[in-house]
């Protein structure tokens, strides 16, 4: 994406909210001004919680990738761990991972572990899916020419499946960003006292800091924003192929 379509697209979102805004003339819909206002002067404690909601999603994405990606891989290598395995993947990715995470709760309690437990989850279904079937899609004379070689299983997964795995895999994490931020903040309301999900529920439901509130969105907004440009920079650096002209 260019910057400039980015900046254009900024600058029609912020005059349809000052609109808007101007139109409802109510606090609770509060104009830009009043919350650029209300984010400098909460500043230090919006960084705190956003520092704090950064490392629950990235380490949760860290974790998810390292587990599902091999699953994925070996499930799309090995056709009796896909036929053992792949039942029970059907049975349970429709289902709602966040219906789990009262169970996780009575089981762990109100800590990082049942946080990150749930986001980890959650993503390791959308990471593994996808990959298995990138693995099971992979072009037969490719592994042919690279057998041809002498490649035994080993050498195949090092230079043949996990290279082929980074599109996918950098695809699936891009789009379970917005699934993991959502998460995180339905985890920060009910089990934590630090992270952006808390600070949008303290000035919302106790303070009725309207302007505060929306500062604590557009925090979070740029979390989802900033994780979403490290992938596409890690996109860039893992796959230079796809932008080789």
């Amino acid at each position: 994406m260019r910057k400039r379509d980015l900046i254009i697209t900024s600058l029609t979102v912020l005059l349809i909210w000052q609109i808007s805004a101007l139109l409802v003339q109510r606090d609770i819909l509060p104009t830009p001004l009043a919350v650029a206002q209300a984010f400098v002067e909460n500043l230090g404690e919006i960084t705190r919680h956003f520092i704090a909601s950064g490392l629950r999603v990235i380490v949760s994405i860290i974790i998810a990738v390292a587990l599902a990606v091999p699953a994925g891989l070996g499930m799309g290598q090995i056709p009796r761990l896909n036929r053992i395995f792949s039942p029970l993947v059907y049975l349970v990715y429709p289902i709602p991972k966040i219906v789990f995470f009262p169970i996780i709760m009575l089981f762990f309690g109100a800590t990082e572990f049942s946080k990150i437990l749930i986001i980890v989850l959650i993503l390791f279904f959308q990471i593994l899916v996808p990959v298995r079937d990138d693995s099971l899609s992979l072009r037969p004379e490719l592994l042919n020419s690279v057998k041809s070689l002498g490649a035994g299983r080993r050498a195949l997964f090092r230079f043949v499946y996990v290279p082929s795995a980074f599109p996918i895999v950098l695809t699936s994490v891009r789009l379970s960003v917005g699934t993991a931020v959502a998460v995180l903040y339905f985890t920060e309301v009910t089990a934590t006292y630090l992270g952006l999900g808390y600070y949008i529920f303290l000035m919302s439901g106790t303070m009725f800091d309207y302007a505060a509130t929306y500062a604590g969105a557009v925090a979070m907004g740029l979390l989802g924003l900033c994780l979403y440009f490290l992938i596409d920079w890690l996109e860039r650096r893992l796959c230079p192929w796809k932008f080789a002209t």
